[in-house]
């Protein structure tokens, strides 16, 4: 018999009264505010903060390992990438770079989310040795503003994490999709001295004002701007639609421009970051020739160490108005691709 006072319900009824709690739960979830929503999703990255780095390291690897099992889309805009880019790198040699490239970026993304809930004093003490810091103090004590171009290459969050401590900086960022990623970012991101600012039309009139006040301003060159806002130029020896926003800044403002990265050394949480004035070209009146200049660049810092690039980003997508070229990542062209 059933204790005394307890109602015994059919399993199937249980199972209902669960998924109308799932519906309730998710309804709650769905009328939060996106502020609101974000302050959990950093909850929940500080769980994922509090772990040892060991921890941290090996669920990327377990990650890096699922992505290449499952082929996942990390995996497969690698391949692809690296077909285009490195058609010189075959069998065992391009398996291998396959391989620590889905390591490294799975690392670095969980590696970044345990930066974001750590106190900057602490994450800064990563970087084991620095390299042209001079480069940038000088361009700010010049008064003309400076800016630093910034490749996703390395950890750039730690980067950013950098500049802040040297003064404030406005940071140039595309925004997710979703409200909430946007307000996650803004809640991650904003240590004391960083501004963040939309890729908008609106921004450049913020970034001319803070350079034109001597101020610093950092971009992210390497992402793939819409259609009639940037220019053709080879990165990697593949026609890749390249910003120009940088470029027109240089030019207009006379700022310098300063290459800058954070790059992984050894197999744990250690860092070099290195500062380099860019070449003159990088803000040549000719768009064409500014950007060819900045692919360059980028290029060079990329081919340091291949694997610490962000090859699983889709660089290649838009192509030159009338070469007849497709979209590289449609499924008919990997289906092309050699054995």
């Amino acid at each position: 018999m059933g204790r005394p006072g307890r109602i015994c319900q059919p399993s199937g009824h249980r199972g209902g009264a669960r998924r109308a709690g799932r519906g309730r739960s998710a309804a709650r979830l769905a009328g939060m505010t996106a502020h609101r929503q974000a302050r959990l999703l950093v909850a929940a990255t500080r769980l994922l903060g509090a772990l040892p780095w060991p921890v941290v390291y090996a669920l990327g690897d377990g990650i890096a390992a699922l992505w290449r099992l499952g082929d996942a889309r990390e995996s497969r805009v690698a391949r692809r990438n690296l077909e285009l880019a490195f058609p010189e790198v075959q069998g065992a040699e391009r398996d291998a770079l396959h391989r620590r490239i889905l390591r490294t970026t799975a690392r670095q993304a969980l590696e970044t989310l345990k930066l974001w809930t750590r106190p900057p004093a602490e994450n800064l003490a990563l970087i084991r040795e620095a390299h042209g810091v001079a480069h940038y103090d000088q361009a700010l004590a010049a008064g003309r503003g400076v800016i630093v171009a910034a490749p996703h290459f390395g950890n750039w969050e730690l980067l950013n994490q950098w500049l802040a401590s040297r003064g404030p900086i406005a940071i140039v960022y595309r925004p997710p999709d979703s409200a909430v990623g946007d307000e996650f970012l803004q809640q991650v991101r904003g240590v004391d001295n960083v501004r963040q600012v939309r890729a908008e039309g609106a921004a450049v009139r913020q970034l001319w004002k803070t350079l034109k006040e001597g101020g610093a301003v950092g971009i992210l060159p390497d992402q793939q701007p819409k259609a009639g806002d940037g220019e053709f130029a080879p990165f990697f020896g593949v026609q890749a639609l390249t910003m120009t926003l940088l470029s027109r800044l240089a030019e207009r403002t006379g700022a310098p421009v300063l290459l800058a990265w954070c790059e992984r050394i050894g197999d744990g949480p250690g860092f070099a970051l290195h500062l380099e004035p860019a070449p003159a070209a990088i803000g040549d009146p000719d768009p064409v020739a500014a950007v060819a200049c900045l692919n360059a660049e980028v290029e060079r810092i990329a081919r340091r160490d291949p694997s610490q690039y962000q090859w699983t980003y889709k660089r290649y997508t838009l192509r030159p108005p009338g070469s007849g070229e497709i979209n590289p990542y449609e499924r008919r062209e990997w289906a092309k691709r050699p054995a």
